[in-house]
């Protein structure tokens, strides 16, 4: 089963990665205000750390933010820093899995290192697609994620007692999950205040002991056909929100409000704002009595059906490492724009293409491909080579074979890899996925992934394979000489 995750995870490509940034109350964007963001994008993946509880030493907040009990919260993920484009996936890379959040009681939400017991408020989990056959053909909360603009809301319950809170959302990816463990979490810890006259305080759990890489909804494999899916962790509080996972593809979640300011609201950031407009956020850098409050104007976004993208004001960003990108962000500089990064191959339609970054791409870096929005102008010097339908690379005009890993690139095998292809099943024609009837977009379609071949163009006889033929192959030839030779190969690019 390590083979056939470590597999799957190859076909999706499965260099994306993200963080949860920003968050808004009643529709109002307070952008990051009072979150505690990660330094990178990648996950947290060893259930014996402390980086389970707010990821790994993640940036002190500016502030915290302020709600009342039975407010709407909205948490939004996105893959690069400050790149809010609703045209990109949150997450991508067929990063499948559940979505959820939690809240923890604590003195002060500035100075608590997460180390208290969590609640569950929130989770998105699961749903079957009856057109399915494997699990990541299913309805996902990380897809109503990727799909809804990064964007995900709940309330926070109403009988809450008053006080300072750490809220922690969370997503799972599960695309290279096994009985053996392999699932990525994606995490952070946002600093509230919340008001109110109730008085529950719920017991919880700590991290990391609420989780281990084979328990509930995290040890097994999501390739396989699912009838039913445990959600990760304690058990929904009473008042807690509990999603149902309904696109497959960009769309508009269903019952779900906008993360927008309301219609005609055109307020600029820079006027005067009434304060029943605003968000509450306390000053974070010393511990200061409740009374002291800074108000913070929120930014608003266009209201549009369709996911638009959310422009959020300037601010300051600490430095923050991407993989696969030409680009970064200086400490102390200004961004109002996002980052330009290539997504990753998704086992969905695709989006209408935009227009390409033209920020010149190094060498051994991807220029292009199926589903890459990044820069497709090669640095000088340097051509942009196909090597298979999602993958073009810059390299120098004498090259004839992939370059250095700097990205995803496919393999070359060596030639007892040719005995071994004689020996695949037929290729299997991918099943429609199907779609529940809120959602408008037309369903999702697996796609197949790149196949390997002894030269790096495609000929005209070339077989193609989907996820399926391989992972059939593997299964039966599981402990051969030739499936292991492939899964060193697969795991050298990982």
């Amino acid at each position: 089963m390590k083979t056939v995750a470590t597999l799957a995870a190859l076909a999706a490509l499965a260099n994306a990665h993200a963080t949860w940034q920003q968050l808004w109350q009643n529709g109002k964007d307070l952008e990051s205000t009072c979150a505690r963001l990660p330094t990178t994008n990648s996950p947290v993946e060893d259930y014996t750390s402390n980086a389970l509880q707010c990821n790994v030493s993640p940036s002190p907040a500016k502030g915290k933010c302020a709600f009342a009990a039975g407010d709407e919260v909205t948490i939004e993920m996105h893959q690069q820093q400050n790149d809010r484009n609703c045209e990109n996936q949150a997450i991508g890379g067929a990063h499948w899995g559940p979505v959820l959040a939690y809240m923890s009681k604590v003195e002060d939400s500035a100075s608590a290192d997460g180390s208290s017991e969590f609640f569950k408020v929130y989770e998105n989990t699961w749903a079957k697609n009856p057109k399915a056959s494997q699990g990541d053909e299913d309805f996902w909360g990380t897809k109503d994620l990727n799909y809804n603009c990064g964007k995900l809301s709940f309330k926070i319950p109403e009988g809450l007692a008053a006080g300072d809170y750490l809220l922690r959302a969370e997503a799972i990816a599960l695309h290279a999950a096994s009985s053996a463990g392999g699932a990525q979490h994606y995490m952070t810890c946002y600093q509230l205040t919340v008001t109110g006259s109730g008085t529950l305080v719920p017991k919880g759990v700590k991290f990391p002991e609420a989780y281990t890489k084979t328990g509930p909804g995290l040890g097994f494999s999501i390739h396989a056909n699912l009838d039913s899916y445990p959600a990760p962790g304690p058990k929904l509080i009473a008042g807690g929100t509990e999603a149902k996972p309904q696109l497959l593809t960009f769309g508009k979640i269903a019952g779900v409000p906008d993360a927008t300011a309301p219609a005609g609201d055109e307020t600029p950031a820079g006027d005067e704002t009434p304060a029943s407009s605003v968000a509450s956020v306390i000053a974070s850098s010393t511990p200061v009595a409740s009374s002291a409050v800074v108000e913070a104007k929120p930014s608003s976004a266009a209201h549009s059906a369709a996911p638009a993208e959310a422009t959020p004001t300037p601010v300051v960003v600490p430095p923050y490492s991407v993989g696969n990108s030409t680009s970064s962000i200086i400490p102390g500089t200004v961004s109002s724009s996002p980052v330009a990064a290539p997504t990753t191959m998704m086992t969905t339609v695709r989006p209408s293409p935009t227009a390409s970054p033209s920020c010149p791409v190094k060498e051994y870096y991807q220029c292009g491909g199926i589903n890459y929005r990044g820069s497709t102008q090669c640095a000088e010097g340097l051509e942009c080579k196909q090597w298979n339908p999602y993958y073009f690379q810059c390299l120098k005009p004498d090259a004839n074979q992939p370059g250095p890993s700097k990205g995803p690139q496919p393999t070359q095998p060596s030639q007892p890899a040719a005995s071994y292809e004689a020996d695949l099943p037929s290729p299997a024609a991918p099943k429609p996925s199907a779609e529940p009837s809120s959602v408008t977009p037309e369903a999702a379609k697996p796609s197949q992934p790149a196949t390997n071949s002894s030269t790096p163009a495609e000929g005209a006889g070339e077989k193609k394979y989907t996820l399926e033929t391989f992972i059939t192959f593997l299964e039966k030839e599981a402990g051969s000489a030739s499936a292991a030779k492939i899964r060193r190969m697969i795991e050298a690019l990982m």
